[in-house]
């Protein structure tokens, strides 16, 4: 096998069709055995004229083949109904039933060999044999012709970086091409595969697909399958030769090693290989015995012999290695606020302590698609803090020098994908709690859009705030808290704040045009509260932003800086005491609470915010996410950005300097970090480079900024600022 360029190019109709293997998927549309076996749907409207659809399905078992071998994603469509047919428009219910001298004798709905005809939950309404999808493959349940009518497939092809599809499936005339044209629509880049597309007229199928690519591609391209397979071929495995029976049993085979690399991809490659996880969670846990500070990362760590049980089932419950889930043995830390069933609880404070029934919806996810869960990490008391110097539970440093705050509150979290006890951490994200430890401790971090991801089953500190982060090693980057995200997102009925699909602005996809992006950033004055180092860095990383498309524009900082003083100057900070037992509870448990989390909620509490004034705050959070989204983050205003670029934190503090000033301090790491769950934005922290403090690295990061629901612009953007300067980013110089 040899490595295939980024951009492939196959000849196609009506020119050559070029696709970025980077942003490129499989769609296969409607395989299911109720288009394709007889007594079908299919079978029943086409007077039982299966020929042509069942010669498509090897055909595209092989193209499933091709992207399987080369990690590519892979979508699959079902047409189908709900039971109550309540999606189902009288129009397509009646149509063909209703029409004089029909050969229709059943309707959907009505009972056939294979379940109820196109009904979702019923033999026939799956997808063939043959092709069915494998774990982590995505299928979009779909009511109408075209995949885009009524779906998230918008949403998810956006959300992996999608820009251009290869396209097979059945029917061509129907509902192909009729996706292939809603995708051109939403600015995707199309190619049907002529041998992997039929329909019940076989006379149809020349002239559906001409029109695809008439004039020059008005809808898209039409390639066949040897060219597209050839293009394919060098990356993949050859096909293996039968060894020759020596009439001998051979010995075994020694177990492959584990290289020590805890990113997705890495890990996924040597599961595949044959690597145990019971190897990986055993070299784990010496790590995390010889690391000096695991007992102030961990308030809870998962017994060794516990984890290399549950890794030994996990080899038991998916034996064949080429059908693996997702997170197949990665390793995993949760924020202890996020509950497990059956495991303590403590927002790292005693009093708070209690055992949920149920687990936290993220958990439950992860666990479903194989991850392997390690501990609870340590935390700023009520998730209420910046620095990591607030809990009971001790005070984790960050992994560059003992002398330095973690940051926090997702202090432990940071800190177990910084010292690589963990490929990554699910932490949570109020006022920067993902961000700013991510910075102080090299790795990457992700706080999507609220509402994108669950929150059910997680303790809240500010509940209208309130979002989970992702962190994850410097070295899985972007690309690891991308595919994380959309693993685990979607809309979750029990999460009050839960985005419903669609609810979110979405672009139309850059497929061809220049990779060009805007970027504003804080005005100077901000910009001179960092530090001399972090100010030089800050700089020097936007300097070079020129070369991955990024063109700088003049933004109103202050709109930013007005809505972070409602956090915690205004009444907002109020909501925090909403998340406590009771009114008297504060007073009942002083004498349990650390005493600058016990000083800020006396605070409050003595300031007697009015109704009246909660409000007025909340019309002004209200009002300046409005005047950011019409401005700087609407695509048609003249001062349009796609992200804001800020320094993550201003400086990096020493323990012992937060210790003697524990809230001044705190309020300043929070400068470029609090307005962002105010104006509903998704951020992400990545390392921008190192200096030099007591002949010691130290870890610098920037974070991007961008409007609620544009995750994969910020993260595209993310991901090229990353590629620019490489994995631990550039020095200063």
């Amino acid at each position: 096998m040899e490595a295939l360029p980024k951009n492939i190019t196959i000849e196609a109709k009506p020119y050559s069709f070029t696709f970025p293997l980077s942003s490129t998927a499989l769609l296969l549309i409607d395989l299911q055995r109720d288009f394709i076996l007889p007594s079908g749907f299919g079978d029943i409207q086409s007077g039982t004229n299966l020929t042509e659809v069942t010669a498509v399905v090897p055909n595209c078992v092989r193209i499933l083949q091709a992207f399987r071998e080369l990690e590519l994603p892979i979508f699959h469509t079902r047409e189908g109904h709900l039971p109550d047919l309540s999606d189902c428009p009288s129009s397509k219910l009646n149509r063909q039933a209703s029409a004089p001298g029909t050969n229709h004798s059943k309707v959907i709905g009505d009972p056939g060999e294979l379940g109820r005809l196109l009904v979702r939950g019923e033999y026939g309404h799956d997808i063939v044999d043959e092709c069915r999808p494998k774990r982590g493959e995505i299928v979009m349940d779909k009511p109408g012709k075209g995949a885009f009518w009524n779906t998230n497939l918008l949403e998810e092809l956006v959300g992996w970086g999608i820009t251009h599809l290869i396209v097979g499936g059945v029917t061509t005339e129907c509902c192909v091409t009729t996706t292939v044209r809603e995708a051109n629509d939403r600015g995707f880049e199309c190619c049907i595969i002529e041998e992997c597309t039929a329909g019940y007229n076989n006379s149809f199928k020349a002239p559906s697909l001409n029109m695809i690519h008439w004039s020059q591609g008005l809808f898209g391209f039409v390639s066949t399958l040897p060219t597209l397979l050839k293009a394919l071929a060098p990356a993949l495995p050859s096909p293996s030769v039968p060894a020759p029976d020596l009439d001998f049993e051979s010995p075994p085979s020694t177990p492959p090693m584990w290289d020590g690399r805890l990113t997705l991809a890495s890990l996924r490659n040597s599961y595949k290989s044959g690597l145990s996880p019971v190897t990986v969670i055993t070299s784990l846990y010496t790590r995390i015995d010889e690391y000096s500070q695991a007992k102030s990362i961990f308030i809870r760590l998962v017994d060794q012999s516990a984890s290399i049980s549950y890794a030994e089932s996990l080899q038991k419950r998916f034996p064949d290695l080429t059908n693996l889930p997702p997170l197949y043995g990665v390793p995993f830390t949760l924020k202890d606020s996020i509950n497990v069933a059956g495991i303590p609880t403590t927002l790292a404070c005693p009093p708070l302590i209690h055992i949920p029934s149920l687990s936290s919806k993220i958990y439950s996810r992860l666990i479903s698609l194989g991850a392997i869960y390690i501990g609870k990490t340590n935390l700023d008391q009520f998730a209420t803090g910046l620095t990591g110097c607030r809990s009971p539970y001790g005070i984790p440093a960050s992994v560059y020098n003992p002398d330095y705050v973690s940051g926090g509150s997702s202090s432990g979290a940071a800190v177990s994908v910084g010292a690589e006890l963990a490929s990554f951490a699910i932490a949570t994200d109020t006022a920067g709690s993902g961000r700013v430890p991510a910075g102080f401790n090299g790795v990457v971090g992700w706080k999507p859009t609220k509402g994108t991801v669950s929150f059910s089953g997680v303790m809240n500190a500010c509940e209208s705030l309130d979002c989970l982060s992702f962190m994850v090693t410097p070295e899985g980057g972007v690309k690891d808290a991308q595919k994380l995200w959309n693993l685990v997102r979607g809309y979750d009925p029990d999460d009050p704040y839960s985005k419903t699909p669609g609810s979110l602005p979405l672009p139309i996809v850059n497929a061809l045009g220049e990779k060009k992006w805007k970027f504003a950033l804080p005005d100077r004055k901000a910009v001179a509260e960092c530090s001399p180092e972090y100010r030089k860095l800050f700089y020097q990383a936007i300097g070079s932003l020129h070369e991955i498309g990024g063109e700088v524009k003049e933004g109103d900082w202050g709109l930013f800086e007005e809505a972070g003083k409602l956090l915690y100057d205004g009444a907002l900070v109020n909501e925090r005491l909403a998340a406590l037992p009771d009114d008297r509870w504060v007073e009942r448990e002083k004498d349990e609470l650390h005493p600058v989390i016990r000083e800020i909620f006396q605070n409050a509490l003595e300031k007697g915010v009015s109704a009246a004034e909660a409000y007025k705050d909340l019309r002004k959070m209200t009002g300046l996410t409005r005047k950011v989204n019409t401005t700087l983050f609407n695509p048609s205003h003249p001062s349009y950005i796609d992200v804001l670029i800020v320094p993550t934190a201003p400086f990096h503090p020493r323990i012992s300097a937060v210790l003697k000033d524990p809230i001044a301090i705190n309020s300043r790491l929070g400068t470029f970090t609090h307005f962002g769950n105010v104006l509903d934005l998704c951020a992400i922290a990545v390392p921008a480079g190192h200096y030099m403090e007591e002949e010691k690295k130290m870890p610098f990061s920037i974070t991007f900024l961008g409007r609620g629901g544009s995750d994969a612009r910020v993260l595209e953007i993310a991901s090229l600022f990353e590629g620019l300067v490489g994995v631990g980013a550039r020095d200063l110089v």
